[in-house]
C-alpha cells in the first residue's frame, strides 16, 4: 500500500476566512456524508431559542445582515484545503470544496424583529455541505447580535417607553475585537445613540457614531485640573465636555467647571455654542452627585450644562436612580453590563435539522426527541406567522408547515405550546396576520433589499412602542407571548415523538 503524502500546514496568526469559523465535527460529518453519496441531498435546518435572556418577555432578532453577507461570499481557499487534508478529510471532499459556492435558501425574520422562544429565527435550506458547515458561524452571529440588541433595548429604555440617551462604552471590556465592533452595531440598533468604538463607526457609518472626550489620565497629566479643562476647551471650544471626579466632584471639579465656563462667556460673549456643554461623573454616589451638581449649576446660572453618568451602569441601576432618587441624567455611558450582557451573557440559540428533501420534492420531517419534552424540537419545513389584534399588537405567533397559509378573518385551530395552558386547543380568527420568515437569499442570490441602520433602529423602536403588548415588556414577571402550532405541525410532532420516544408530549 502506497503512503499518502499530505502537504504540511503552516500556522498563520493573521489568516482569516470566516468559512473556517466552524466546529470540527461539522467537517467530519460533511466529509462522511459526501463519501457516502449525499453531497446533493438538500437539508432544512431551523435556528431558534428556548428562553429569553434575563427571563424577560421578548427578544430582538439581529445578525441577519452579517449572515447574509457571509453566505454570499462563502468560499474556501487553498490554505483551508491543505489544513483539512492534515485533519483527515478526503481528497475528493477537499476538491469539491475548492469551487464550492453557497447556493441555498435563507429565510429569516427581518433584522430587528421582536421574537419569542421556539419560533424559528432562521430557516436554511441547502445542499448537505452548505447546510452543515455554516452552523457555527450562523449561531455565533445571530446569538451575539440578538443578545446585545435585546439588552440595549432595556438599557436604552425602549422597552419601558422611557428612552434614555445611552452611549455604548464597552469596547475595552468586550470579549475581543469582533465582539466590540459587532456589539457596538447591535447596541445602536437597540437604541444607543453612539459608541466609544472608532472602528465601529468606520465599519458601519455615522449612525454608529464614535463619541467621547477625556479620561482621568488627561486631567492628571496637567499640574492642575483647571489647566487641563482650559487646554481641552482651547482645542475644542464647541465641544467642551468635562470629567469632574478625578479629584473631588464638588470641591474641585464643579468650581473649576464654573470658572472655565465663565472664562468662555467672557471670551465668546456672543457665541452661545462655545460654552461647557456637559459634565460627566464616573464614581461615587451618582444619584446624590447628580442632585448636588444640578442644584449648584442651576444656582450658578448654568442650566444648559448637561450631566452624564457612567460607572458599571445597567437598566436596573438607572431606573432606581430615576424613579426612586429623582436623578435623571441627561445621558449615560454604559460599558461592560451592555457589551457582555452580564446579567444573562448567553442567548442560547440552537440550529437543528428539521427536514430532508426527497427526490419528488416532498420533505421528510426530522426530529431530535431527547429525554425532556421541552427539548423535543418542532419537525418539518416550517413557516412562522404573527397574528395581530385590533390594536395592531402581536397577539400570538403561529408555527405552520411551509405549505400552509393563514389568512385574516378565517378561523384556524391552533395548539398551544404552553405546558400550563388550560385550553391546549382553541380556535382563533386573526384580525391581521403576517408571514414573518422572509426570503433573504434564494438559490444563492440576494432576495431582499437590506435596510440601512437608521431604518432598522426605527423598526425596533416602532415595534416596542406600538406592536407589542405592554405586559410582555415589563421587567418583572412579564407576560409570556403565545406561541401556537397548527394542527398539522402538532400532529407531526406528536407522531414522531411517539415513534422515537414512546410517549406523549
Amino acid at each position: 500500500m502506497s503512503q499518502i503524502t499530505v502537504e504540511p500546514y503552516v500556522p498563520d496568526e493573521d489568516y482569516d476566512n470566516p468559512a473556517m469559523v466552524t466546529d470540527f465535527y461539522e467537517f467530519t460529518m460533511a466529509n462522511c456524508l459526501f463519501l457516502h453519496g449525499f453531497k446533493d441531498t438538500v437539508m432544512v435546518f431551523d435556528m431558534f431559542f428556548r428562553e429569553n435572556p434575563d427571563h424577560q418577555g421578548y427578544s430582538i432578532s439581529c445578525g441577519q445582515d452579517k449572515l447574509v453577507k457571509f453566505l454570499l461570499n462563502y468560499h474556501f481557499n487553498e490554505k483551508d484545503l491543505i489544513w483539512l487534508r492534515t485533519k483527515g478529510m478526503s481528497e475528493e471532499f477537499c476538491n469539491y470544496l475548492r469551487d464550492y459556492k453557497w447556493k441555498g435558501d435563507l429565510y429569516a425574520l427581518r433584522e430587528g424583529t421582536v421574537c419569542y422562544p421556539q419560533v424559528p429565527m432562521v430557516r436554511v435550506e441547502c445542499d448537505m455541505v452548505g447546510a452543515i458547515l455554516i452552523e457555527t458561524y450562523l449561531l455565533q452571529t445571530m446569538n451575539f447580535h440578538s443578545l446585545i440588541a435585546t439588552k440595549a433595548t432595556k438599557i436604552s429604555g425602549l422597552s419601558t417607553h422611557r428612552p434614555r440617551n445611552v452611549m455604548e462604552f464597552g469596547t475595552r471590556r468586550s470579549q475581543g475585537e469582533s465582539a466590540g465592533n459587532d456589539g457596538a452595531y447591535a447596541a445602536v440598533l437597540g437604541g444607543c445613540i453612539g459608541t466609544a468604538n472608532c472602528l465601529a463607526e468606520m465599519k458601519y457609518g455615522p449612525e454608529v457614531k464614535a463619541v467621547g472626550t477625556i479620561a482621568h489620565s488627561f486631567i492628571e497629566f496637567y499640574p492642575s485640573e483647571l489647566e487641563a479643562f482650559e487646554a481641552y476647551a482651547e482645542t475644542y471650544p464647541e465641544n467642551v465636555s468635562l470629567l469632574l471626579d478625578t479629584y473631588n466632584i464638588l470641591e474641585s471639579g464643579l468650581p473649576n467647571l464654573i470658572k472655565l465656563d465663565d472664562e468662555l462667556i467672557r471670551k465668546y460673549p456672543n457665541d452661545l455654542n462655545k460654552r461647557v456643554k456637559s459634565a460627566r461623573i464616573d464614581s461615587g454616589d451618582l444619584a446624590r452627585g447628580y442632585k448636588k451638581l444640578r442644584k449648584a449649576l442651576d444656582k450658578a446660572g448654568k442650566p444648559y450644562v448637561k450631566l452624564v453618568a457612567s460607572n458599571s451602569l445597567d437598566e436596573k441601576k438607572m431606573a432606581d436612580m430615576e424613579i426612586y432618587e429623582g436623578a435623571k441624567f441627561d445621558s449615560y455611558g454604559v460599558g461592560e453590563k451592555l457589551i457582555t450582557s452580564s446579567s444573562s451573557p448567553v442567548f442560547g440559540g440552537v440550529y437543528k435539522l428539521v427536514a430532508v428533501k426527497n427526490e419528488d420534492g416532498s420533505y421528510t420531517p426530522k426530529m431530535k426527541c431527547s429525554d425532556s419534552a421541552s427539548k423535543a424540537i418542532i419537525p418539518g419545513k416550517l413557516m412562522a406567522w404573527r397574528v395581530f389584534d385590533q390594536e395592531g399588537k402581536g397577539q400570538c405567533d403561529i408555527i405552520s408547515m411551509d405549505d400552509e397559509v393563514i389568512k385574516p378573518e378565517e378561523p384556524i385551530e391552533v395548539i398551544s405550546m404552553d405546558p400550563d395552558a388550560f385550553d391546549k386547543v382553541r380556535t382563533i380568527v386573526p384580525c391581521h396576520v403576517e408571514r414573518i420568515l422572509i426570503a433573504h437569499i434564494k438559490n444563492g442570490e440576494l432576495a431582499i433589499d437590506l435596510p440601512d441602520i437608521r431604518a432598522k433602529k426605527e423598526y425596533i423602536k416602532e415595534q416596542l412602542q406600538y406592536r407589542v403588548w405592554e405586559s410582555e415588556l415589563r421587567p418583572e414577571m412579564p407576560h409570556g407571548h403565545y406561541v401556537d402550532l397548527t394542527r398539522k405541525v402538532a400532529e407531526c410532532r406528536q407522531k414522531m415523538y411517539e415513534q422515537f420516544h414512546g410517549g406523549n408530549l
